[in-house]
C-alpha cells in the first residue's frame, strides 16, 4: 500500500504565529495599531525573503527594521531580534496535537514544510508534542514558499504519490497558490476567517474535523 502522507505548514497553522507576532508587536510599539503593523509586517516580509537563501531569524529582522522604517517608528539596537528570540516560545494551538495523533493512528505520515530555520522549527515541534516524520525548513529548500523547492525537496526525500498526498495550511499565498500549481489537494486552515480565490479542496476553520476531512480527500486503498 503507497504511504500516504500529510504535509503542513508550522506557523499560523500549527503554531500561534499571529497570536506571537501581534504580542511582539505590542511589545516593541505600546500603543501603536497592532492590526495595522501586523498587516504591514506580512506585506513586508515577502518582499525580503524574495530570492533570497537568508536565514529566517535575518529575514525577522530585516522585516522589523523595514517595518520601523516604512511606518516612522523607534528600534532600538537589539529589538530587531525580538521576534527571533520570542518565536521559539510560541504555543502550538489546542486543536494540533489531537489532529495530528488521530492522522498518525489511521496511517498517516505527517511531514512540516516551514519557512523558518531548523533551531526554531525544532522548538515548535516540541510545542506540538507529537512525532513529525519529516521537517524541511527553508534552509533545507534553498528557498521561501511561495517558489517551489520544499515541495521538491519533499519529493526527492520521500518518493511519496501526489495521488497519495494532502498540503495542510493557513496561508493562501506561501501554500495555496504553489499547491495549486502542483496539482496537490490542499486543506485550507482558515483561522482569521480571511477570504481567497485560490483552490483548495477543502477550507477549515481549525484543525478539528482534519482527520476526517483527508480521509475524504485520500481514502485508504
Amino acid at each position: 500500500m503507497t504511504e500516504r502522507w500529510a504535509t503542513f505548514d508550522c506557523y499560523g497553522t500549527l503554531i500561534d504565529w499571529e497570536g506571537g507576532l501581534r504580542g511582539s508587536l505590542a511589545q516593541l510599539w505600546p500603543g501603536q495599531d497592532v492590526e495595522l503593523l501586523r498587516h504591514r509586517y506580512h506585506q513586508l516580509e515577502p518582499i525580503v525573503q524574495a530570492g533570497r537563501a537568508l536565514p529566517y531569524r535575518e529575514v525577522q529582522r530585516r522585516t522589523l527594521r523595514a517595518l520601523a522604517a516604512v511606518e516612522d517608528l523607534a528600534l532600538a539596537p537589539g529589538q530587531d531580534a525580538r521576534l527571533a528570540e520570542a518565536l521559539p516560545n510560541w504555543p502550538a494551538f489546542v486543536d494540533v496535537p489531537p489532529a495530528l495523533t488521530a492522522l498518525r493512528d489511521h496511517g498517516w505520515r505527517l511531514a512540516i514544510l516551514s519557512n523558518t530555520d531548523p533551531d526554531f522549527l525544532a522548538a515548535s515541534v516540541e510545542h506540538i508534542g507529537v512525532p513529525i516524520d519529516l521537517r524541511i525548513t527553508a534552509a533545507d529548500a534553498g528557498s521561501y514558499k511561495p517558489a517551489l523547492g520544499h515541495w521538491q525537496t519533499f519529493y526527492a526525500r520521500t518518493g511519496a504519490s501526489p495521488k497519495r498526498h494532502v498540503h495542510v495550511a493557513a496561508s493562501a499565498f506561501h501554500d495555496l497558490a504553489p499547491a495549486a500549481s502542483l496539482a496537490i489537494p490542499a486543506v485550507w486552515i482558515n483561522r482569521e476567517a480571511e477570504t481567497s480565490n485560490l483552490p483548495r479542496a477543502a477550507e477549515l476553520p481549525d484543525l478539528t474535523a482534519l482527520p476526517a476531512t483527508v480521509e475524504r480527500l485520500v481514502p485508504v486503498s
